[in-house]
């Protein structure tokens, strides 16, 4: 008995086609039948129904899919744990970053566990906060950086803050506030604003900022890049609500004001899957290093810094 045989079968089972696990294991479907036949053969029993137009298991073949999974299944954590030894860590990884997404220690941490493991499968996705936490919910997603509220990140034990900024108002140099030193919630939203979308960090703090000082924002205009969320404000069409950072650069175009009562930081985030891959492991090495988060990655949901590795 070979373990392409059991991977054949299992194959032929979940597609309950010939044609169609020949494609998925890469060989011809004369080579999975006979691969198949000789399998029967050995163990004596026919394990497929091949009579009717898809192919079902008989008796004896519902009493050995299971085990052949297992064994499947046994083969490929001998190899995961061999792998994970010796710092071959092999597969796909597919993490997320929020929208426009400029923060360097994310990209080193990315560039970095692609060149110490080139054998991996690293794809990166887009998207707005929200959505790229219900993917890594949904097991679509290891890894995301995502924008967050303070309170949510505390309650998330798969959820760690890496980054804290105030959220700021930015106003074209002929605004009534453009004169002000700094600006209050009430003051603020007695304007128009520029903001990001649902869904966003950003937009998710202030709202909570807005709801506990008892007043209502009123959005004029939103985009999904920053950068577009204050040209929209450098033209006059709302005041810009960002974080501090997002406003660096700007030049006249814009005044950046603080806004005294908004105690609430905007927080970039890593989230993750609640039980770790060999290649997440990697890549969350790599984080802690270039965001420098070794005390408070220690101790997370079964992450620690023994033998200088996030498990």
């Amino acid at each position: 008995m070979e373990l392409r045989q059991l991977e054949y079968f299992v194959a032929v089972t979940e597609e309950a086609n010939f044609t169609r696990a020949a494609e998925r294991v890469h060989i011809s479907q004369s080579g999975v039948s006979a691969q198949i036949r000789a399998l029967e053969h050995e163990l004596g029993a026919a394990l497929l129904d091949r009579t009717g137009r898809t192919v079902t298991l008989t008796t004896a073949g519902v009493a050995a899919l299971e085990h052949a999974r297992q064994a499947l299944a046994a083969v490929a954590a001998v190899r995961g744990a061999v792998d994970e030894v010796r710092g071959l860590v092999r597969g796909r990884l597919a993490v997320g970053m929020v929208t426009s997404c400029l923060i360097e220690p994310w990209f080193e941490a990315l560039a970095a566990f692609h060149e110490a493991h080139p054998g991996i499968d690293l794809r990166v996705v887009e998207d707005a906060s929200d959505r790229l936490i219900g993917q890594v919910r949904a097991g679509i997603l290891e890894l995301a950086l995502v924008g967050t509220a303070a309170d949510d990140a505390a309650r998330d034990p798969q959820m760690l803050p890496v980054l804290g900024e105030p959220l700021v108002a930015a106003v074209a140099p002929g605004h009534p506030l453009a004169a002000r030193s700094s600006v209050t919630l009430a003051e603020l939203t007695a304007h128009p604003l520029a903001c990001l979308p649902l869904g966003t960090g950003i937009r998710t703090v202030f709202e909570r900022s807005c709801a506990a000082a008892g007043v209502r924002p009123r959005f004029a205009v939103q985009a999904a890049a920053p950068a577009a969320v204050a040209d929209l404000a450098a033209r006059g069409l709302g005041v810009a609500v960002l974080s501090a950072s997002m406003t660096a650069g700007l030049g006249d175009s814009l005044r950046t004001l603080p806004i005294e009562d908004a105690p609430a930081h905007a927080l970039l985030a890593l989230v993750w899957a609640a039980t770790p891959s060999p290649a997440l492991q990697a890549l969350l090495r790599h984080c802690r290093r270039t965001f420098a988060l070794d005390a408070r990655l220690d101790g997370r949901d079964g992450l620690n810094s023994q033998d200088g590795g996030v498990r």
